[in-house]
């Protein structure tokens, strides 16, 4: 099951565009790969989707699970040989309620008159949007008795099955056309067929009909290895007859209550505003010790509540996770939160502390821009513009951004609010820039 470079890096590219329509992705990859090699990356995306392989992020596992279903989508239903992998995904209660919803809706697509609506927005839009009231998840049973005649027989078999010594072999010592009316083939007890030229065609279907075709399979016997030695630092099996040394372990009973203490006030600090000497704690606690970010208990959705909460702390914090593979996430949650003067605080005291993606500052700015403009209430409308307007000047004075990547949607919104003075500011520096 060993891929080539470029279809590593096919899979990881597709698997990573969270922001692209699923059934674009599934388009592209099923026209980008060999239609030999199908069944091993198929195979591949089973293997990093299994349950005790948390190896891919929410939004990889719903592009993979449904590349792995769309992708013998053209075929019969029962050609499926994941089926099954499916049915466990959507029992499994431990998995998140968006997951198993996602690969329901799969299930039902395959049927006749079968919706792929949601197949149209991308990955992150679907966890962004889900509302779980409004799916029902049917116990296994059900699911067995409606999709159970889709799982391919072949599903899950061993791979050495292609390995296996055919048994139906032509016979060297029997020339090409051999005429032999009085010999015969015992194919099974009390059934003769002749081996003549004008009962070859009886004699191959007999032969076809009377043998199982699965070959026999290989005796995989081989000696049991030796045991490695034993190295410095390994943990050694402690028999009662051998003597080991002990080792302590001076992390044993070390002192854990200022990371417990940091846990309580980042969950406090997701329900309300924190008591400025708590907010002092939580950032005194974070300077002197970097890696409890790590263990306070925030993942990217509780972000949103923080940012609205303690600004502060949430600025502190992903400075920290900046150089972490999950930092990612967060910017995603970040850019697609509600636009609001913590928000907009937040990102901009980011710009000064560590140098932001120039993708997400781009975006954020494009929706902070839609946001005004989509506001109805004239009173609110105005606040946010006032905001935004100050945001931009802050940003292109500071030279984070380079206002001529946006300079036509920025100018844009600038004259659609000219009433609003802070716009009209805003306008004025624009011109002085170019």
């Amino acid at each position: 099951m060993t891929l080539s470079f470029e279809e590593m890096n096919l899979l990881y590219s597709l698997l990573r565009s969270e922001q692209r329509p699923i059934d674009e992705i599934v388009t592209e990859f099923i026209n980008k790969i060999n239609r030999t090699r199908s069944s091993t990356l198929s195979a591949t995306l089973s293997l990093l989707l299994q349950e005790d392989m948390k190896m891919l992020k929410s939004t990889e596992r719903l592009i993979a699970f449904a590349t792995l279903y769309l992708t013998y989508s053209l075929q019969q239903s029962s050609a499926n040989p994941f089926v099954a992998l499916f049915i466990n995904a959507a029992c499994d209660e431990e998995a998140e309620k968006y997951e198993r919803a996602f690969v329901l809706q799969l299930l039902a697509s395959g049927g006749s008159g079968g919706s792929k609506e949601f197949l149209k927005q991308s990955a992150a839009n679907y966890i962004k949007v889900f509302d779980p009231s409004v799916h029902a998840f049917p116990p296994r049973e059900h699911l067995q008795h409606q999709y159970g005649d889709k799982v391919h027989p072949e599903a899950y078999k061993s791979l050495f099955k292609n390995i296996s010594l055919k048994n139906i072999v032509p016979d060297p010592d029997v020339p090409h056309g051999f005429d032999a009316n009085s010999q015969e083939l015992d194919l099974q007890p009390g059934v003769k067929h002749k081996l003549g030229s004008g009962d070859r065609d009886e004699a191959l279907t007999g032969l076809l009909a009377n043998l199982s075709p699965e070959g026999i399979g290989p005796q995989w016997i081989r000696p049991r290895p030796p045991r490695l030695p034993v190295q410095d630092g390994e943990l050694v099996w402690l028999n009662p007859d051998s003597n080991h040394e002990l080792v302590w372990d001076q992390c044993m009973c070390a002192d854990t209550s200022r990371g417990a203490a940091v846990r309580d006030l980042v969950a406090k600090a997701l329900k309300g505003p924190l008591a400025p000497a708590q907010q002092e704690q939580v950032l005194l606690e974070l300077t002197n010790d970097p890696k409890l970010v790590y263990h306070c208990g925030l993942t990217p959705r509780k972000l949103p509540d923080l940012v609205e909460n303690n600004p502060l702390i949430a600025v502190e914090v992903l400075t920290k996770l900046i150089n972490s593979p999950e930092i990612a996430d967060y910017f995603t949650v970040l850019v697609n939160m509600d636009m609001s003067l913590h928000s907009m605080e937040v990102v901009n005291r980011l710009t000064t502390a560590v140098e932001l993606p120039k993708e997400f500052v781009r975006m954020y700015i494009t929706n902070c821009i839609s946001s005004c403009e989509s506001i109805k209430d004239k009173y609110m409308q105005n606040r946010l513009v006032r905001l935004v307007c100050v945001f931009l000047q802050s940003l292109i004075r500071n030279r984070i951004i380079d206002v001529k990547d946006l300079f036509i949607e920025v100018q844009a919104f600038c004259i659609e609010f000219s009433r609003i003075r802070e716009a009209a500011i805003l306008f004025r520096l624009l011109k002085t820039l170019e």
